[in-house]
């Protein structure tokens, strides 16, 4: 028996890697998934949200060449469905009567059938969309070959002003939900949650669609699902992977529902935090015009990580890492990079700095004579690591890979200009416990999609053995720094928390110990204003989501 198309409804959702600005990259992208959406038989082809555009694209809205090409572009595609292909929903950003609005363009038969707004323009973490947009007006469903098509975009599923709600009110039967959502860590299940709330709330079936691949800081990470009106999840697309999928919607006595389709594994925490790292890693070298990268590899488990994420981001190929030995090395350490580098096969180079350390301390023995050696002569090391690696980077056109973790970032144990240089640096959201949680978990595992080898990558002694700076003899992080996990606990209370100090003390730590790393905490601002750019892992990092004055006398005593 032939099923009437009205009551059969193929949907293509294409989790795709846009580029923010590449109007016509993004919209070749859009073209070939819709090209596989027909030889797959669908009928509708939903693109993420701001996807013509890249999201997010921030300030680029404001420049009305940048709105012009964008319209030029979903006109293109529009004139693309004349061919009796499937129809495609598309976010873009457009100039309206009220100004400008994130929006999507539904295109069939030639023409742009409809354009819906943006109403809930989120303002908090990371987004700051009610700078460059203007809210849209309450939407009603569209009817898109004879079924009526809800389309809230985003955070009108997410916020509270009732857009689902309306939609369904208004005879919408489906819900269609294009996203830009970034990644951290619990993200995918919060969104299970969100959607599951709109739909027990509308009574209908919503499909989710999510953008893929870094950009800048953010990291989104597909993950696109659907789940019916009963609150059963229908299918399930992959993290961390470009896809099309074609699910199936049926239209039956109770209204319409999914067919049961794809179900792809989720990962667990640790592959998804180092997956997501070397997303970010991957596309913004690439993105950027980078062939390759460079970093320090000191021997420790910072770098000794960036290396393995670099390796399985780039290929052994691209990356080239270099020892930069001081008269404070170790052996241990010598050893450490040196097997590191084998183990991930990539390039290794041995830099000695004594030379040029010795010609700043001679440079400015006059000056600094009568006074003691302490941490201006320390940080000469690490600065003269940092002129080379740039030297390096401008010789032959690598991106310099910073390797500070959130841990020391947080309190200021980095060097201007030293270690702190870079172009990106992919654990910067990452506590130092979770360097090492990471560092054991590449070790058993391959992540899908990884360039770099299987077993042992970060030798067993990086993570074994205390961490060091090696500035001075003997020199361990625990001379002036709490343990890494008293640390570590003490700065998610203040950063991720914000939890005051007496709430801190009460978890059973020392008050004079907190209070100091409250202290540190923000008067190191400064320095991370001046800080590469880095992935996002958890809910609030440095940058987008935690914006401190530099100027600050605050402290919660």
């Amino acid at each position: 028996m032939t099923v009437d198309t009205t009551d059969l409804l193929r949907i293509a959702t294409a989790q795709m890697n846009p580029t923010v600005g590449d109007i016509a990259g993004n919209l070749a992208k859009v073209r070939a998934a819709r090209a596989d959406a027909a030889r797959e038989g669908a009928d509708v082809l939903l693109m993420t949200e701001l996807f013509l555009s890249g999201y997010p694209p921030e300030d680029l809205v404001l420049k009305p060449a940048f709105l012009g090409a964008c319209l030029k572009a979903v006109e293109a595609l529009a004139a693309d469905t004349a061919d009796g292909g499937p129809a495609v929903i598309v976010g873009f950003p457009r100039l309206g009567e009220a100004g400008r609005h994130n929006s999507v363009a539904v295109l069939d038969a030639g023409r742009i059938v409809a354009i819906r707004d943006k109403v809930d323009l989120p303002n908090y973490g990371e987004f700051d969309e009610k700078r460059v947009f203007v809210p849209g007006a309450m939407p009603g469903p569209v009817n898109l070959r004879g079924v009526r098509l809800g389309i809230p975009i985003c955070e009108d599923i997410w916020g509270e002003l009732g857009v689902c709600e309306t939609l369904a009110e208004s005879g919408a039967e489906i819900l269609l939900s294009p996203n830009g959502s970034p990644y951290y860590r619990g993200k995918i299940d919060i969104r299970h949650q969100v959607v599951l709330r709109r739909v027990m709330e509308t009574g209908l079936p919503m499909l989710y669609a999510n953008q893929l691949g870094g950009q800048d800081e953010l990291v989104f990470d597909g993950g696109s699902f659907a789940f019916n009106a009963d609150h059963t999840l229908a299918f399930q697309m992959s993290q961390f992977e470009e896809a099309l999928s074609v699910s199936e919607w049926e239209r039956g006595p109770d209204g319409w529902a999914c067919r049961p389709g794809l179900m792809s594994r989720l990962p667990e925490a640790e592959e998804a935090d180092y997956r997501a790292c070397m997303q970010g890693l991957r596309d913004y070298v690439n993105k950027n015009g980078f062939r390759t990268v460079v970093l320090g590899l000191s021997g420790g488990i910072d770098s000794a990580i960036c290396a393995a994420l670099a390796v399985d981001a780039l290929g052994e190929e691209r990356v080239r890492t270099l020892m930069l030995p001081y008269r404070y090395t170790s052996e241990e350490s010598f050893k450490d990079a040196a097997d590191c580098a084998k183990a991930l096969g990539c390039h290794y180079d041995t830099v000695p700095i004594e030379a040029p350390v010795q010609g700043f301390l001679d440079a400015l023995s006059d000056m600094f004579e009568g006074t003691e050696s302490g941490i201006p002569e320390e940080n000469l090391q690490s600065r003269t690591r940092g002129t080379i690696l740039m030297a390096v980077s401008n010789k032959f056109g690598s991106m310099v890979v910073t390797t500070g973790n959130k841990s020391e970032m947080s309190v200021g144990y980095a060097t201007l200009y030293g270690d702190m240089n870079g172009g990106f640096n992919p654990i910067k959201d990452l506590y130092k416990m979770q360097v090492y949680a990471l560092s054991r978990w590449r070790n058993a595992h391959v992540p899908p999609g990884a360039l770099g080898p299987s077993g042992v990558v970060i030798p067993q002694n990086i993570i074994d053995k205390a961490p060091s700076a090696e500035l001075r003899p003997n020199q361990t992080d625990q001379d002036s720094l709490p343990p890494y996990p008293v640390l570590d606990d003490i700065l998610e209370c203040l950063v991720e928390r914000e939890m005051g100090v007496d709430e801190i003390v009460a978890r059973g730590h020392d008050v004079a110990t907190v209070h100091r790393i409250e202290h540190l905490l923000y008067i190191a601002e400064y320095k991370r204003r001046q800080s590469a750019p880095g992935v996002k892992i958890t809910r609030k990092n440095f940058g987008r989501d935690r914006r401190y004055p530099i100027t600050n006398r605050f402290r919660d005593r």
